[in-house]
């Protein structure tokens, strides 16, 4: 059974702490899931990684689309039992941001995903979710959650020779593919001075070429980084994510795959898997603090 239930409800059904929360739509096998998750994190040994630990708990979850549209307006949705590859992120920076603050309950995590999922941290309407990873990122930054590699003089550029030049128009020019934009025409305009405030921005990217210089991209690559594949898409910046993860010193990505149909450690290396889609040029590399 799926529930919807303000804040202050959640509060008092559960004792948790009165820190805001939005509304919120959940399942109680979800609730529970995420308590047994974190309770399990905090009796790993010391240095484990708790990203690849989180995400390794969702492989073979079911990949669905559009999970976060089931509300007639935006709630902070938790749905571990159907992923995208967008969400498929998210759930586990949330889970790994609240197993290491040392609130391992369910309200905790919430207040992680809706910081994680909407610009600034805060759930304020469908138009403030961070739509384009571009906006996640900078979001995420600027809330010292994640930092992106590559691109800086300290972090040098090799080998992050790409450039791509945002020019995002995708969700305001077409806003019938989006069931919350056509309940809502009213923030298509909103989403649209947002893509015009992130186009013209320039940001580096590990081009395809590059990917299979494996020496190279373990200095710059971890396991349990956000590869976030930069596309070719007209008015888009990325078409899929998922986590690193090297295996006998090839890079695989980790991810909620539309293909496979589940999250699923790509069983081909993110070169190979990559040079079978022509519309993907590279990746960006975003790291988890």
């Amino acid at each position: 059974m799926r529930y919807r239930i303000c804040a202050f409800v959640l509060w008092v059904g559960m004792f948790l702490c009165p820190h805001r929360l939005p509304a919120l739509t959940y399942t109680a096998a979800d609730s529970l899931r995420v308590v047994e998750w974190l309770s399990e994190a905090g009796r790993q040994p010391r240095g484990t990684d708790l990203t690849l630990f989180f995400a390794g708990k969702f492989v073979g979850t079911p990949y669905v689309a559009a999970t976060l549209e089931v509300n007639p307006t935006e709630e902070l949705v938790v749905n571990l039992r159907e992923l995208d590859c967008t969400t498929f992120v998210e759930n586990v920076v949330a889970l790994t941001l609240t197993a290491r603050g040392g609130q391992p309950d369910f309200a905790a995590f919430c207040r992680n995903l809706e910081k994680v999922r909407y610009r600034s941290g805060r759930l304020d309407g469908y138009s403030s979710r961070n739509h384009y990873f571009s906006q996640w990122i900078e979001s995420n930054e600027r809330l010292g959650i994640v930092r992106e590699v590559g691109g800086r003089p300290e972090d040098g550029f090799r080998p992050f020779t790409a450039v791509q030049r945002l020019s995002l128009n995708y969700m305001s020019t077409h806003p019938e593919r989006y069931p919350m934009l056509r309940k809502h025409p009213a923030d298509v305009a909103r989403i649209r001075r947002q893509e015009q405030a992130l186009s013209g921005r320039e940001v580096r990217f590990v081009p395809l070429a590059l990917l299979d210089e494996s020496e190279e991209l373990r200095k710059v690559i971890s396991d349990g980084d956000i590869l976030a594949i930069v596309t070719k898409k007209k008015g888009l910046d990325t078409s899929h994510i998922g986590f690193a993860v090297w295996q006998d010193g090839e890079l695989h990505l980790l991810n909620a795959s539309s293909l496979h149909r589940k999250v699923v450690l790509e069983p081909m290396t993110l070169s190979r898997y990559m040079k079978k889609h022509p519309s993907q040029s590279g990746v960006r590399v975003v790291r988890i603090l």
